[in-house]
């Protein structure tokens, strides 16, 4: 299958965003704007083509092992270090979740060496010289967001920055690196990083070309995005993994060709993808959600919706991902959509979310029988809400 790789990571990263903003308050778009400050630097020290595009991918995704980033590395102050050991395991999960995607070239340890210091003081001792320049590029990149995005680029931030550069020159930073930042991001350059207008400048520098991929790739790249749900509450990996999986099981059951089947996979483990921007206090809340909480739970299909736009091509996966909650009588979420708007795979996606919903265990609960499943997947069908010939389909295809 044809695919937008590069969009697709960089709604990841925007997911991964969502979390940090929650959880400890950073700036907003920190992933796309160490990426273009990344790719700006590398085309000061002559890196193009696929390796760009490569680096830019590495930089979206710098701290995908979010988990122990949130617990362990975020600080407000650059001076502010933590444990290198700490760093070290961020590093490790992060470097090993990256491997199973379908990169041009090889990033080894470019995710794991990127808090090293120049000096050798990082978290596994590496110099400057024993460290990729992947990751040196994307190690200032990061620390100079982190310090001065939130307040703002401003002139007042712009001298900062440069002091903050050429006082830890050789120690934290080394001069390869801070000399290219400063010829790529002179005072006017570095104000528009805090304007809308960077990512559109980030996308002319490196085209989101498509890349063939194989079913293989594609389940190693859902069981990625599928990660990063798991980071917000630990049984919702499981459920995007198993909605992809049925989706699959049932495309073919019901005789869809390969490209479709392969579809419905993706758009399975990407469906929840929007549970990232809701609270885990309702995400994890094990009773009743009060009608409020239930508002904002409704909100995660859109957010779905959102974040999945931006990918090239991509509507149709996109449509069958967030509409799996609407209902064939029009009062479903979050668009109302009705009967005569909701196609074959989208009707599919909704019986094939519940049903894996009841016949999951969780936390807080066991889960269902089949048999159970199915009787409330017909009384469903039979209030308006599911297509009545999709849940013949989903009760003969899962028996047994």
């Amino acid at each position: 299958m044809l695919l937008d790789v590069l969009g697709l990571l960089s709604a990841c990263s925007y997911a991964l965003d969502c979390v940090e903003a929650e959880l400890v308050h950073v700036s907003d778009k920190h992933a796309k704007r160490v990426a273009y400050m990344s790719v700006c630097m590398a085309e000061q020290l002559g890196i193009s083509g696929e390796s760009l595009q490569d680096l830019a991918a590495c930089a979206l995704l710098h701290d995908n092992a979010l988990t122990q980033y949130i617990q362990e590395e975020l600080h407000k102050d650059v001076a502010n270090v933590p444990q290198a050991s700490q760093v070290g395991i961020h590093c490790t999960l992060g470097e090993k979740n990256i491997q199973r995607l379908p990169f041009h070239t090889d990033v080894k340890n470019v995710i794991l060496y990127h808090h090293e210091n120049a000096n050798g003081s990082g978290p596994f001792g590496k110099t400057w010289e024993e460290v990729p320049i992947f990751s040196r590029i994307i190690h200032i990149s990061d620390l100079l967001d982190r310090a001065y995005g939130a307040k703002g680029f401003t002139e007042d931030t712009f001298n900062k920055a440069c002091g903050y550069l050429h006082k830890n020159e050789g120690t934290v930073v080394d001069k390869e690196c801070v000399d290219a930042f400063l010829q790529a991001f002179p005072l006017p350059h570095f104000l528009t990083l805090g304007e809308d207008g960077f990512e559109k400048n980030l996308w002319e520098k490196i085209p989101r070309i498509k890349q063939e991929l194989s079913f293989a790739q594609i389940k190693e790249l859902a069981s990625f995005f599928a990660q990063i749900v798991d980071y917000k509450s630990p049984f919702t990996s499981t459920h995007s993994i198993g909605v992809a999986e049925d989706a699959e099981r049932l495309s073919r059951y019901m005789g869809f060709d390969e490209e479709t089947v392969e579809k419905m996979y993706l758009a399975g483990a990407l469906h929840d993808i929007g549970k990232v921007a809701v609270g885990n206090e309702i995400l994890e809340k094990p009773g009743r959600l009060t009608e409020d909480e239930f508002a904002v739970m409704k909100h995660h299909a859109a957010y779905t919706y959102y974040i999945l736009s931006d990918i090239d091509d991509f509507d149709e996966i996109r449509d069958w991902a967030a509409f799996h909650h609407e209902r064939l009588d029009g009062t479903g979420y979050p668009f109302g959509k009705t009967a005569a708007e909701l196609n074959t795979q989208e009707r599919m996606m909704a019986c094939i979310d519940i049903y894996q919903a009841l016949t999951e265990s969780r936390p807080y609960k066991q889960g269902m029988s089949h048999e159970k499943a199915c009787e409330i997947l017909w009384d469903m069908a039979k209030k308006g809400w599911l297509d009545e010939t999709i849940v013949k389909q989903v009760e003969d295809c899962f028996r047994g």
